[in-house]
């Protein structure tokens, strides 16, 4: 069946989200997740190849990448069907995974982070292609993860892997996160800051609290140690990111003696930094304070991601004409909060982020308004419109 044939082309985002919320998805398991979003593309004329990563010391994880279309430029939207746990479904006032609709909201863990965009694109390109079936001048594809959520080893970083591969192109990539902080419409994100975990050990020598002089306190140097990386900010903020942060998250002995100096202290701390520096200049940063400090340690540092930015332009403003059309608002262009598989598509194409509410992502009984989902779809079949204009297949092509 091609994209042309109408038939199967109306879905409806409300039934198809609560499907995909009906798959108890946790990282890294897909428990047909993707089996759904497959059988529902396919009838659209959809080309699904379904992609199971392993190795790296992460779990194997099964990702979807699926494409429509002919010659031209190639929009994608990516996302993740991969959830959090739900904690105890006791706490909760529906079953997590029953994606009940009550009172005007759509229930379950996913609903907002983020099967519920997932399920709003689907529904809009079926919507596209059926009013302006293949020769529209271009390729739609959506790059599905089970694997946001987690470690992030197997999923998009591969799949991009595996499309560069094969020498396909993305030309502009809309990721459906739960971008706005109380309501739709609200923030459309175009950048990230990074990501710095630091594990710090520092050694002494253990002895009795009482004889002092014959030990030495790591505990006394860690204390001189946080405090030389907390008590001046990394910076002042750029055009537009915020200041880096960095904030301790835990400080561990283990030492369940009164009068015994430990030989070890350790801290967890996670900086997060924005365009100013890059991961090496963080740890730069941080070595240097720390030598300054005095003592011995080690430190242990991974970086998830570093920050990014797409400067504002076609496609933020794309995003943004879709909802000041729909929703009659424009929206902020942000770089706030956490990280997202944005991080790795901004090495292989402009990348804009929008999607759901964020208030109720990873909480109990998380939901979203069903009235949102239906505004939602209307805001990316309005982005579809506007980047493959009709009757001009070749203009998209340096839109982004």
């Amino acid at each position: 069946m091609t994209s042309g044939d109408t038939a199967a082309a109306d879905i409806d985002p409300i039934e198809l989200a609560r499907a995909l919320i009906r798959c108890p998805s946790v990282t890294p398991e897909n428990a047909g997740a993707l089996e759904v979003l497959q059988r529902t593309l396919e009838p659209l004329g959809f080309t699904c190849h379904r992609l199971r990563f392993e190795g790296g010391d992460s779990p194997s994880v099964d990702n979807l990448y699926a494409v429509t279309g002919g010659d031209g430029p190639n929009f994608c939207f990516a996302g993740h069907t991969d959830v959090v746990p739900t904690g105890d479904p006791a706490h909760w006032t529906t079953d997590p995974f029953g994606a009940e609709l009550v009172d005007g909201m759509l229930c379950g863990r996913g609903a907002a982070d983020m099967k519920g965009a997932v399920a709003c694109f689907a529904a809009a390109a079926g919507r596209f292609l059926k009013e302006r079936g293949p020769g529209f001048g271009g390729r739609i594809s959506l790059l599905i993860t089970g694997d946001e959520e987690g470690p992030a080893v197997n999923g998009t970083r591969r799949v991009l892997e595996w499309l560069r591969e094969r020498g396909e192109r993305l030309d502009a990539c809309l990721v459906g996160e739960p971008t706005n902080p109380t309501r739709l419409g609200e923030m459309v994100k175009i950048g990230r800051r990074g990501s710095l975990t630091a594990r710090l050990t520092v050694q002494g020598i253990q002895g009795h609290t009482a004889y002092p002089h014959l030990a030495d306190n790591p505990i006394h140097h860690l204390v001189r140690m946080l405090h030389a990386i907390t008590s001046e900010p990394l910076d002042e903020g750029s055009a537009h990111f915020q200041p880096s942060t960095l904030q301790i998250s835990t400080v561990d002995v283990g030492n369940p003696a009164t009068n015994v100096i430990p030989a070890e202290a350790r801290a967890v701390f996670n900086v997060r930094f924005n365009d100013r520096h890059s991961g090496a200049d963080v740890e730069r940063w941080l070595r240097a304070r720390l030598d300054a400090a005095g003592g011995r340690y080690d430190l242990d540092l991974s970086i998830s991601g570093e920050a990014f930015l797409t400067p504002p332009g076609t496609l933020s403003d794309l995003v943004g004409d879709a909802v000041e059309k729909v929703l009659g608002r424009r929206p902020e262009f942000s770089t706030t909060g956490g990280t997202s598989d944005a991080r790795f598509i901004k090495d292989f194409c402009p990348v804009a982020e929008f999607g759901l509410a964020g208030q109720t992502m990873h909480k109990i009984d998380e939901r979203v308004p069903v009235a949102d989902l239906v505004a939602l779809t209307e805001i990316y079949a309005a982005v579809l419109d506007s980047y493959f204009p009709m009757g001009d297949s070749g203009a998209a092509t340096d839109r982004c």
